[in-house]
């Protein structure tokens, strides 16, 4: 009985979700605001630490739990979102954009990771609370700028590339020092025992292994999957479905973040026979995937965690976030795309911190180095920054829109 109790409780879940996020998207959409945002925020109003707390079910318990089968949906959300922002760009464009992408990840890392290590060491965290609040600071959620560039038609603007590409980088090299951290944590040596020449060897094992999956998707997959060899109906969908999901696990099961496998088939798909196709029937799957995985990342705020000291914190964070995206991603973008705003849109597009930044939360909580209070104040900055990002960047695009361009 449990199991089947254990099902009914995740399918209702994903049903009530679903529909709040589609109410505030309809609601923030009336709004003029970004419709992304309306979707995290009904998670955080239904989530089981706000209304969802007071809705009862048949046997007296809260009727909305985030479950390990919901979560896992919105893990899958998060990789049918990449995949999509991999089918706008092709491999040509990426590697054109190599030198200048490369640089504003890059330092989209760097500038967080040391702010972030000087700040909170300054406020009397130890080395390693240090190390993970500002690893927490570095890899930027592409998602959420992504679904906005696409709501104002701008997938394929310069400043577009350079966000998808740098958050590319940003997210391969964030996922480095992660699992050069965790190891950290996890030990017992601490962090005067750091190797330099292991964690230089860490990273550049991620970066190689995400190279040769670039190449190998970009040689072997259109060949795979051509109109040729799959005749029955929806046989070309499963197959590129099958090869997204499979590269994804690959990719998780090195210790990179599953997404980044997602967009490399995403990226080989681009330039084939079959890319309309599939780049229509994953649209019609993002309508359900996406607005679930906001949803779900809203859902996991705890308000009830939510102190003065916490609020302090939170707020030294989300200023450390900002400003070092900002700069960091920003300012390289104006030397590279030679235009001002564009470069802005660039940093503000790199702002919003996903994924990464629970995981570490997630992380550090469990190996007992961050108190609940510190994981708290970083899942409140990746809300924050996840909120602040889509409203800023639609308001570059108006300025823009009005200014006649």
């Amino acid at each position: 009985m449990a199991a089947e109790a254990h099902f009914i409780e995740t399918i209702i879940g994903v049903g009530i979700l679903l529909f709040a996020a589609k109410l505030m998207a309809e609601l923030f959409l009336r709004l003029k605001l970004p419709i992304v945002l309306g979707e995290l925020i009904a998670g955080m109003i239904i989530g089981p630490f706000a209304l969802g707390a007071y809705i009862i079910g048949a046997d007296g318990l809260p009727l909305l739990h985030i479950n390990d089968e919901i979560r896992v949906l919105g893990e899958i959300g998060a990789i049918v979102i990449l995949f999509m922002a991999g089918l706008e760009m092709t491999p040509k464009e990426f590697l054109r954009g190599g030198k200048s992408s490369f640089t504003v990840g890059t330092l989209g890392v760097v500038v967080p990771f040391f702010a972030g290590l000087l700040v909170f060491q300054m406020f009397g965290f130890d080395a390693l609370q240090s190390m993970l609040i500002a690893t927490a600071l570095t890899a930027t959620s592409i998602a959420i700028s992504i679904q906005v560039l696409s709501e104002f038609g701008k997938l394929k603007a310069p400043e577009a590339r350079l966000i998808i590409g740098a958050a590319v980088v940003d997210d391969i090299l964030a996922i480095a020092v992660l699992s050069v951290v965790t190891s950290i944590a996890g030990g017992d040596g601490g962090v005067e025992n750091i190797d330099i020449m292991e964690v230089t060897i860490t990273i550049l094992q991620v970066l190689g292994f995400f190279a040769v999956m670039l190449v190998v998707s970009v040689l072997v997959i259109p060949k795979i999957i051509t109109p040729r060899l799959w005749k029955a109906k929806g046989s070309v969908e499963g197959i590129a479905t099958a090869s997204f999901f499979g590269a994804a696990a690959l990719a998780g099961s090195i210790g990179l973040s599953p997404i980044v496998g997602a967009f490399a088939v995403g990226m080989a798909l681009s330039t084939t026979k079959v890319f309309e196709k599939v780049e229509n029937y994953i649209g019609k799957i993002g309508l359900i995937f996406a607005p679930l995985f906001f949803a779900i990342i809203g859902a996991q705020v705890d308000f009830r965690q939510v102190s003065w000291e916490v609020l302090m914190l939170s707020g030294i964070i989300i200023a450390v976030a900002i400003v070092t995206k900002l700069f960091g991603c920003g300012l390289p973008a104006m030397m590279f795309l030679k235009d001002k705003a564009q470069g802005m849109r660039v940093g503000i597009g790199m702002i919003s911190r996903g994924e990464v930044g629970l995981i570490v939360a997630g992380v550090g909580v469990s190996s007992g180095v961050l108190t609940s209070n510190v994981y708290s104040t970083i899942v409140i900055m990746v809300a924050v920054t996840t909120i602040i990002t889509p409203i800023w960047l639609k308001i570059e695009y108006k300025k823009e829109q009005k200014k006649g361009h």
